[in-house]
């Protein structure tokens, strides 16, 4: 008689377009192979596909964008909701991402000890708040419910770390990184080997304060003789804010404005260059999906993903207005134009490093395939 699978919940806000909800949707696809899976989400919103074998349970039919005090309300009626269906479906394994999901997982912990809690961190939490509350609200109930859990996973070293030192998390934590499906199409590297009229810059992300947006902007409006155009990919709050600037820096024939689109990897391919000018991130898909395109790539130096992704977690130390030559791809500090407006300078004028980093982005891609990252993450499960 064929072994029963064992049952294992994912809970999460949604499954919107973000970086964690991408990572869900990469690990059900394969989860459903060796588990019964059953999909949690908070609120009603689906972005990315979701294999008929796994049981999909949305606990509020409105959307995710609602005030604090109302979010309270709902965790306490979606924590008795998701009590009930853990036993109800005799739960094994109860993983969640991001931090309300966690909190709950750890009410869990408390209220059933026959489940196996495993929670996830996606943001570098010192500096992935909100606000001054949400650190201080962050900073008494991580440590509560956090620690009540079985295991913690997050995608960077310097996450572990800081949970640890800032937070006092003191259960197992180890790092998964996220995967990646690799594309399809991807770019030939020897075409990036010549001098083109005009070099292709693109970027991806949420236009808000966080991914800085801005600095870009800045950094293009100092380039004299600019043969460059820029591809800002994305919609968010900023938007009115980013096409001001790119007015008022008289670059509305060199920066667009791309919106959100599904196809993102269609522009990664036409481009020549990717940048990514995040204050902080958890760990950025972005980046790890041009490189797997084969994009040659320049990052801020932030909190975290970068510097793992570029540099193999190599301490690097960067002067103001310049960049260093990483192993995979160019670093900058944080907020500063000049260095930036310096490496994309550098790429433009050297087309055979355009070339060379190509090659490496696609090699070093090849790492975080979701084959790869899912054995990881199985065995992770399996240990706990």
């Amino acid at each position: 008689m064929k072994n029963k699978k064992p049952n294992i919940s994912i809970l999460t806000l949604s499954l919107g377009s973000g970086g964690a909800e991408k990572v869900i949707s990469l690990l059900i696809k394969e989860l459903k192979n060796d588990y019964s899976v059953s999909l949690v989400l908070f609120y009603n919103v689906i972005h990315f596909p979701i294999p008929e074998e796994v049981d999909v349970i949305t606990l509020s039919k409105k959307g995710v964008n609602r005030p604090y005090y109302l979010r309270f309300f709902d965790f306490l009626t979606f924590l008795f909701k998701y009590n009930k269906l853990i036993k109800q479906r005799n739960i094994n394994i109860a993983v969640s991402f991001l931090a309300f999901p966690n909190l709950m997982n750890g009410i869990i912990a408390i209220l059933n000890a026959k489940v196996k809690t495993i929670i996830s961190e996606r943001g570098f939490p010192s500096d992935n708040t909100t606000n001054k509350l949400s650190l201080y609200i962050s900073k008494i109930f991580y440590p509560i419910f956090y620690n009540r859990c079985d295991a913690l996973f997050s995608n960077s070293t310097h996450i572990n770390q800081d949970l640890k030192d800032n937070f006092g998390i003191k259960i197992p934590m180890e790092v998964i990184y996220n995967p990646i499906e690799i594309p399809i199409k991807a770019i030939q590297p020897e075409t990036l080997n010549n001098n083109e009229i005009s070099m292709r810059v693109v970027t991806a992300g949420t236009l808000n304060k966080r991914k800085n947006h801005i600095m870009i902007i800045r950094a293009f409006a100092g380039i004299k003789n600019s043969n460059i155009n820029l591809t800002i990919l994305g919609g968010g709050e900023l938007k009115s804010y980013l096409e001001n600037e790119i007015i008022k820096h008289n670059l509305t024939d060199k920066i667009t404005l791309g919106g959100i689109v599904s196809n993102v990897n269609d522009y990664f391919i036409k481009s020549n260059c990717f940048v990514l000018s995040s204050f902080t991130e958890g760990f950025p898909n972005a980046l790890l999906e041009a490189m797997a395109v084969g994009l040659p790539c320049i990052s801020t130096n932030c909190l975290s993903g970068p510097l793992e992704l570029l540099n193999e977690n190599e301490t690097v130390k960067i002067s103001d207005g310049e960049f260093i030559i990483a192993k995979y791809g160019l670093l900058v500090n944080n907020n500063d134009h000049l260095g930036l407006r310096n490496a994309i300078v550098y790429f433009r004028d050297h087309p055979k490093e355009r070339e060379k980093y190509s090659r490496l982005s696609i090699k070093r891609s090849k790492e975080y395939q979701i084959d790869t990252i899912y054995s990881i993450f199985n065995q992770y499960l399996q240990k706990h």
